[in-house]
């Protein structure tokens, strides 16, 4: 055989077992068919979970009980604002009465919570329930309950150590406790500024978010969990790690806070500074060598059983909505990379194994989600929280210029 005859018959081989190989891979369904999809189950998922607590005007969704059947909360339960502000989002795709319906019934239940000093998760109460439902459809009543809301929440702010206080629990392991989900609670204030014009919410904020980058994140720009703070000093006495495996490991919801909260700051005051620890953070999740192929986190990146430690949903579906609206801020190489993860990530949530068949899972979208493994509390089970970032993941993804 001929040198031209060989080089032809290799070429034909490439060919072909390139053709069989590509040929056997399963067909991926076009992303936005698959987000319409699963925007639409999201929607009867949901509409069977509110119809189920309809004569239970006080109660909210919250996970499942050992038995697997729903466990509610009432509306001082941190969680209480997501499953309104859910309803709001699928009314946003939607736009149907039933929806619209429930998302205020459900939205006015959380309404007393507006002049609760003793939590720093108001944001997550009132602003996701309250603020969409304003965004959505520019009733004023839900601006003087979010203002209110937004001052109670500032009275948790101590000017000499800078931040908002987390906790008043465990006096007798922490002076002034401030954890990582605070930064969380941050885009809540930042709204209250710009809609009462009163700085001092904007401040906080600022105040905050600088003192959680000095003093809660790592060289490598992981963060610990908890941080307390010296009463008289102002200055970190104790940094702790609650939720994760230990103090100096990173628990994955709170690096999902982090890179959440810090996209906001930027958002909010277009400085340079919290883009850069923005990308510092996605850095350390998207390269970090136990973060899975599906890119959906372990509970905690240093688990101490993995790979087969258990997956946190609710963390794959924060990191995903804050990974595409950070994309926004970015050059184009970078924007794709992170495009390409939270699609992953959302593919992934979207699958059997993290999406709930219609009428199964008490009614909830999401399966294997981690509340805290320590604590043994709600662990491999459903949350409402995880949900609520999913389907924002997927309205804003499908917003995109992906």
């Amino acid at each position: 055989m001929n040198f031209l005859k060989k080089k032809k018959v290799y070429f034909l081989a490439v060919f072909f077992t390139a053709s069989t190989f590509w040929s056997c891979q399963p067909k991926q369904e076009p992303i936005v068919e698959l987000i319409k999809d699963r925007l639409s189950r999201s929607t009867e998922q949901s509409i069977l979970m509110a119809t189920a607590l309809t004569d239970q005007p006080r109660n909210l969704p919250r996970t499942v009980n050992a038995e697997g059947g729903l466990e509610t909360s009432r509306s001082s339960w941190w969680c209480s604002g997501f499953f309104p502000g859910l309803l709001w989002y699928l009314y946003e795709y939607d736009k149907s009465e039933a929806l619209l319906d429930y998302a205020r019934n459900y939205t006015a239940r959380v309404e007393r919570e507006k002049y609760n000093k003793g939590t720093h998760d108001l944001g997550f109460m009132l602003y996701c329930s309250f603020g969409n439902g304003f965004r959505l459809t520019g009733d004023t009543a839900y601006v003087s309950v979010m203002l209110a809301g937004a001052e109670s929440l500032a009275t948790r702010f101590n000017p000499l150590i800078g931040c908002l206080k987390s906790w008043d629990h465990n006096k007798d392991k922490w002076q002034f406790p401030v954890i990582v989900d605070n930064m969380m609670n941050l885009e809540f204030l930042f709204w209250a500024s710009k809609t009462s014009g009163d700085s001092k919410y904007r401040d906080i904020c600022i105040s905050h978010a600088d003192n959680t980058i000095r003093d809660f994140y790592r060289p490598d720009y992981s963060s610990y969990h908890v941080v307390s703070y010296d009463t008289i000093s102002g200055q970190p006495e104790k940094k702790n790690t609650a939720q994760g495996f230990s103090d100096e490991s990173a628990w994955a919801r709170g690096q999902a806070w982090g890179l959440y909260g810090f996209t906001v700051m930027y958002r909010e005051t277009r400085d340079a500074k919290y883009l850069d620890h923005a990308t510092n953070i996605a850095a350390f999740l998207l390269s970090h060598p136990n973060l899975p192929d599906d890119k959906i986190p372990y509970w905690d990146f240093n688990a101490p059983d993995i790979p087969d430690a258990l997956r946190d949903a609710s963390a794959g579906a924060i990191i995903a909505s804050a990974l595409i609206e950070l994309s926004g801020y970015v050059d184009n190489k970078l924007a794709k990379t992170y495009i390409e993860v939270a699609e992953k990530q959302i593919r992934t949530l979207s699958s059997p194994d993290y999406f709930a068949e219609t009428a199964t899972n008490a009614n909830f979208i999401l399966k294997h989600s981690v509340g805290s493994i320590p604590h043994g509390s709600e662990v491999d089970v459903p949350l409402t929280y995880a949900d609520y970032y999913y389907v924002e993941a997927l309205l804003r993804l499908l917003a995109s210029d992906f």
